[in-house]
């Protein structure tokens, strides 16, 4: 290959890095992308008529927004699009805002400010932050967004509205008013998951399972004459295309804190999606690039009379249960959207609303399922685990979204300081004859005239130094004796608590006629040190800087203790007055 072949496979790389290529489409994403196309017209337009928005505004969602996320999205098959949380959550920042929900200008003003925040946290590299919640947390939230799913949409599969903001007591009022449920809308419902799972069953229409069984029973739906509700009761579909939106730029005030609370409901619902949906080519997927991506999709779909969008775990599920393989799937439901608006409005809301209950249905109780391992194992993993997987999940059907993320951050900061605390602890350091090193439990008391080296495994966590601290050896009596802590590995700021601990047992050994030396000490460590004065409680020498090989200051404090110790006891360094010493390196 040439140098110049090379440069050009390396700019190639190079950019495919930074603008995931689109690539061709595979046979199943047309399908894939005609099922999530036609399950947006339904679905959009329930989760807009819900929160108060006017229906066409979330079926105008599913097209640009789906479109510009998926060609610039790291997570392939991630379809960014209305959600019922994001609508939720938008309704109820315009209402504290006292503006007009159906009003497009504070519509698209919220959308692009949604959509600016999300792009800014992806370019500023935010997501990160994301790694800071637990799997656990997830798990519970994740749980959670689909259980939502599937009580979002039981008054569709039954004709029967469960009562109450609680999700859990949605579903026990479903259940105890079992026979409110409207029979033709169940039966169409039932009818529908049976085609479904027998569709499954055929090896070739198991990638279109969900649109055979839409189409199956959509038709019988429509021969038979059956009344159930359809698409066109929740509202009118008008064949065109959506227009330019201007924002009201004089109500940014007004709703930018709300813009930042929409989209960390967007971007925390799909932060998930990348590890619940790989990609198929073996990409990594990227939490920052999913950022911008969906930032890209609200601020064109802003533009456009679309909703607040964001990576949506129904909308993926369906295209990915279509049997989409590339994100062309994720662009075709946008364009063929597009084209169903335009070309077939007047069937499109002719679609049984049983049909789209009963397959949101399956596609929720496949995303709860899929769950079951993650869940089993938090459940054997600890209590605390287990606690913050149950505590969110329950956040997240009975509370605001927001609010729900916050706790979970909340969570996943006490379960990381609850167990470093439990974690942190001083081991002891003993070299054979051959001089090889070896870890046991410190003893609890220092020997007189004796050298004890501890290491320091924590991470300088004020929380859990008072329980550390009582696993120091005890300092009464031991006359001539030196404790070493190694604190290479410790962070270069402790603590206050830190300093304290340190003093209060340098001090302790001095009473005693002992003595502390601290090992392998980072520079900045010891600058903190010097600045808190421990340094003079230490004494000189009391600090031997990380310098030279790694067990070098160890055997550097191991020298300066012998002979302190040994001139303690009036023995000589090499400890042949009787008392024990650990040996010192091999020759």
């Amino acid at each position: 290959m040439s140098r110049g072949q090379a440069a050009e496979v390396k700019s190639r790389t190079t950019k495919s890095r930074l603008l995931p290529a689109p690539g061709k489409p595979k046979p199943a994403d047309v399908g894939a992308g005609l099922v999530t196309g036609l399950f947006s017209i339904p679905e959009g337009m329930a989760y807009a008529s819900i929160a108060g928005f006017n229906p066409v505004a979330g079926l105008y969602a599913g097209i640009v927004p789906a479109i510009v996320g998926s060609l610039t999205a790291r997570t392939v098959l991630m379809v960014t699009t209305l959600t019922s949380a994001i609508a939720l959550t938008s309704q109820n920042v315009l209402r504290q805002a006292g503006l007009d929900p159906r009003n497009t200008g504070h519509l698209a003003t919220l959308t692009l400010l949604a959509g600016l925040v999300m792009l800014l946290m992806g370019v500023l590299r935010l997501g990160a932050v994301m790694s800071f919640v637990s799997h656990a947390v997830m798990t519970g939230f994740s749980t959670g967004i689909a259980l939502q799913i599937v009580t979002g949409v039981l008054k569709d599969a039954t004709g029967y509205r469960p009562h109450g903001h609680n999700r859990l007591y949605q579903v026990g009022d479903w259940l105890a008013h079992i026979g409110r449920w409207q029979l033709a809308a169940t039966l169409v419902a039932v009818a529908t998951v049976v085609v479904w799972a027998l569709a499954r069953k055929v090896r070739r229409l198991e990638p279109v399972a969900l649109l055979v069984a839409m189409i199956v029973v959509g038709a019988a739906v429509a021969a038979l004459g059956t009344h159930v509700e359809l698409v066109r009761d929740i509202a009118h579909i008008p064949a065109a295309l959506p227009t330019f939106s201007a924002p009201d730029l004089s109500v940014v005030p007004q709703v930018l804190g709300g813009a930042v609370a929409v989209a960390l409901v967007a971007l925390a619902q799909a932060a998930s999606i990348g590890s619940s949906v790989p990609n198929p080519d073996g990409s990594r997927s990227s939490v920052n690039g999913d950022f911008a991506a969906q930032g890209l999709a609200n601020l064109a779909g802003g533009l456009f009379q679309a909703l607040p969008s964001g990576g949506s775990l129904s909308r993926t599920g369906v295209a990915v249960s279509a049997g989409a393989r590339t994100r062309w799937a994720g662009i075709l439901s946008g364009v063929l959207l597009a084209l169903v608006v335009l070309v077939c409005a007047s069937l499109a809301e002719r679609v049984p609303m049983p049909v789209i209950g009963g397959l949101i249905l399956v596609v929720g109780g496949e995303l709860i399922w899929g769950k079951r391992h993650d869940i089993l194992l938090v459940l054997r993993t600890s209590p605390l685990s287990s606690a913050a997987m149950v505590l969110t999940f329950l956040a997240t059907t009975q509370l605001p979204l927001q609010q729900a993320i916050v706790l979970g951050a909340v969570l996943s900061l006490l379960l990381y300081c609850a167990q470093a605390a439990r974690q942190s602890r001083f081991l002891a350091l003993t070299r054979d004859p051959q001089g090889h090193w070896h870890l046991s439990d410190p003893p609890d008391r220092l020997p007189p005239g004796d050298v004890t080296v501890l290491y320091y495994a924590g991470t300088s966590f004020f929380a859990e130094l008072p329980r550390v601290e009582q696993a120091l050896p005890r300092a009464d009596g031991a006359h001539g004796a030196v404790l070493i802590l190694v604190v290479r590995g410790a962070p270069d700021v402790p603590s206050s608590t830190m300093a304290k601990v340190i003093r209060r047992h340098a001090r302790e050994l001095d009473r005693q006629g002992g003595r502390l030396i601290l090992a392998g000490v980072s520079p900045g460590l010891a600058r903190i040190l010097r600045m808190t004065g421990v340094d003079r409680d230490l004494g000189p020498g009391g600090i031997v800087p990380a310098e030279g090989a790694v067990f070098e200051p160890l055997d550097r404090a191991l020298a300066d203790a012998r002979s302190w110790a040994a001139a303690r006891s009036g023995r000589t360094p090499d400890g042949t007055a009787g008392h024990r010493t650990p040996p010192g390196p091999p020759t």
